[in-house]
């Protein structure tokens, strides 16, 4: 069975492939994706202290939203990857450039988690 035969699903049975979808993108995450499992490391460590570490519900909202950004930023990074590997398996510029860019975008979601995190807890 191909992803197309799921587009004219609807309601539950939707929502139930779309999970799936979703489990089988973070297993394969975790399982091909280094930078990932790392990640998700520090978000073990960060996530439950954001929670500690927050006075108020904003300030909880900001430290987790940071740390989900950045596994966030990774998947789509990784999802980038794949895709130039598949579509040009040679060195390329337009390829490298790609797979910068999303470097890049990881990076910024890092410095961004960093600069939530002193704001939030540097008064």
């Amino acid at each position: 069975m191909s992803a197309a035969d799921f587009k004219g699903k609807k309601g539950l049975r939707r929502l139930w492939n779309a999970l799936g979808y979703s489990r089988d993108g973070l297993a394969a995450a975790w399982k091909n994706e280094a930078a990932f499992r790392e990640e998700m490391l520090l978000a073990a460590i960060a996530l439950p202290l954001g929670l500690y570490l927050g006075h108020s519900g904003v300030e909880r909202a900001l430290l987790i939203g940071s740390i989900l950004l950045i596994l966030i930023v990774e998947m789509l990074n990784s999802a980038l990857e794949a895709i130039v590997d598949k579509a040009s398996p040679e060195k390329h510029e337009l390829a490298k450039r790609a797979k910068d860019m999303g470097s890049a975008a990881v990076l910024l979601g890092l410095v961004s988690a960093a600069a939530v995190w002193a704001c939030v807890l540097w008064p």
